[in-house]
C-alpha cells in the first residue's frame, strides 16, 4: 500500500519553539519528545530526506517516520526551512544573555543550574540573580518531593512555578529546563515569549553542551 504522505524537496529540519520546549520540558520519554531531542543535538539542522528521518526517529519504517513527522507538524512542533542554518557556536557566557533577552516581555530574565547558580542573566542584577537561582534550586527540590500529589492526584502536568501578584498575575514565573541528566531554570519576570525563534537557539546551544550524545 502506498504511502499517503509525501515529503516536500529542498527543505531542512528545525523545531518550532512550541517543539523545542516540549522537547525540554519534562523528563518523560515519547517517540516525538526523543526525535525532537536527537534532532537538537545535530550541529546543523539536517535535510529532510527519508534517511535522516531514519536516523533521527531511530526507525527503519518509511510509513512510520512519514506518520511521525505529520504528528509533530500538525501539533507544529517542526517547521522546514528552506537553507541549512548551524547550532549557535560560541562561549556560551556569550551567546546566552542576548537570547534570553528575547524570550521575556520586559527583558529581566536569568538562566541557573540545578546546583542554585545562575550561568547568565539579562536585566537582572548580580545580588538578585543570586537569590533567584538558590530559590529556583529549593522550588525544585520541593516539586521533586511532592511531584507523586502534583501529578498523579492532582493531575498537574507542568513543572513550572510562579510567585504571583494579588491579580493571580506571575511576577517571577520558575520553568525547568531538562537536557540529558541537567536540570535548568529559566526564572523570567512577567510574561515569558518561549514563542520566539531566540527560543530554539537558546535550546539548541544548551543541547549540544551539556546533552549525552548517543
Amino acid at each position: 500500500m502506498s504511502s499517503k504522505y509525501s515529503l516536500t524537496e529542498g527543505l531542512y529540519l528545525y523545531p518550532t519553539p512550541a517543539g523545542a520546549y516540549y522537547a525540554v520540558s519534562s523528563l518523560e520519554t515519547d517517540k516525538p519528545r526523543q526525535f525532537l531531542r536527537k534532532l537538537l543535538q545535530q550541529l546543523q539542522t539536517p535535510a529532510l530526506t527519508i534517511e535522516n528521518l531514519q536516523y533521527l526517529m531511530d526507525q527503519e519504517d518509511e510509513q512510520k517516520c512519514l506518520e511521525s513527522l505529520h504528528h509533530c507538524q500538525k501539533l507544529h512542533w517542526i517547521q522546514g526551512l528552506d537553507s541549512a542554518v548551524e547550532y549557535p557556536n560560541g562561549p556560551l557566557e556569550d551567546i546566552l544573555p542576548g537570547l534570553l533577552g528575547k524570550v521575556t516581555e520586559n527583558g529581566k530574565v536569568l538562566l541557573a543550574d540545578n546546583q542554585g547558580f545562575y550561568l547568565a542573566t539579562h536585566g537582572v542584577p548580580h545580588e538578585v540573580a543570586e537569590e533567584l537561582s538558590a530559590l529556583s534550586a529549593e522550588i525544585a527540590t520541593v516539586h521533586e518531593r511532592r511531584s507523586g500529589l502534583l501529578i498523579n492526584n492532582m493531575g498537574l502536568k507542568s513543572h513550572a512555578w510562579s510567585i504571583v501578584d494579588v491579580f493571580g498575575n506571575s511576577e517571577v514565573g520558575f520553568w525547568p529546563l531538562f537536557i540529558s541528566n541537567n536540570r535548568f531554570v529559566i526564572a523570567v519576570y512577567g510574561i515569558p515569549h518561549f514563542n520566539q525563534p531566540e527560543f530554539v537557539s537558546l535550546v539548541w546551544a544548551l543541547t549540544i553542551r551539556y546533552a549525552t550524545k548517543k
